[in-house]
């Protein structure tokens, strides 16, 4: 995102927009985000795991983004990461991003998993329980 949405530190504001879809009833989900910078995308990431909001999360970039932003045409470097998680933990995940995301509108999208292998989607849920 431009410059001008990377500063805001209004977590509150931000954490307010809610969740558009419920979860509760997927099972098990990607969920994707990008960041400004690989430190970023790694603190969100590890954040996560460490609170088992997600199994895992795999980083890559940089990716080049072209978007519109306040009537502009923009384009950054970021460094996208895709965590595994199940709709249970989905809330919290989501939250926890906000959290710690210098955006003021961060990219988060979970995209349902329909099928995946049985040992490893039962080690998701095991990485992701209480």
């Amino acid at each position: 995102m431009p410059a001008s949405v990377r500063g805001t530190t209004d977590n509150a504001a931000r954490t307010a927009c809610g969740t558009v879809g419920a979860m509760h009833g997927t099972p098990y989900l990607t969920v994707t985000t990008t960041a400004p910078g690989e430190d970023v995308a790694r603190r969100i990431a590890a954040g996560a795991v460490e609170r088992r909001l997600a199994a895992c999360a795999q980083i890559d970039g940089p990716v080049t983004s072209v978007y519109r932003w306040q009537g502009r045409i923009e384009t950054d470097a970021e460094w996208r990461v895709v965590f595994k998680t199940t709709g249970e933990r989905y809330a919290e995940l989501e939250a926890h991003i906000r959290e710690g995301h210098p955006y003021d509108v961060p990219e988060i999208i979970a995209t349902p998993v329909t099928a995946g292998g049985a040992d490893y989607l039962a080690w998701l849920r095991s990485e992701t329980g209480p």
